[in-house]
């Protein structure tokens, strides 16, 4: 039986999957900004993912340290209450700098 942990981390890597697919094609933060569909969409994942973190058990989230769950819960909160504050800038450079790698770690904790 799957446990809710492993649940929320499934559901986190579909939220960056479809990140990653919103923003195959755009090339940059302006693009991105400007390109109101996916980025409402993508912003919409990050809230789903911080979602799916506060979810995922402390001991889980104590045991797997190295991954920074306060900083993409911290993320989710900026989405959603400030929405209209995001720097597009911010959000580009999370998406091609941090999100590869944080699929990458979370995948491997599904393995």
């Amino acid at each position: 039986m799957l446990t809710k942990d492993h649940h929320c981390l499934e559901s986190i890597v579909e939220a960056i999957d479809r990140i990653l697919e919103y923003t195959s094609g755009i090339n940059s933060a302006d693009d991105f900004n400007n390109n109101y569909l996916n980025f409402d969409a993508t912003m919409m994942n990050f809230v789903v993912i911080g979602e799916m973190v506060d979810k995922i058990s402390d001991e889980f989230k104590k045991k797997h340290s190295k991954i920074e769950w306060i900083k993409i819960k911290g993320f989710r909160n900026i989405v959603a209450h400030d929405y209209f504050g995001i720097d597009a800038e911010e959000v580009w450079q999370i998406i091609k700098s941090k999100i590869p790698d944080i699929r990458t770690e979370i995948a491997a904790l599904l393995d």
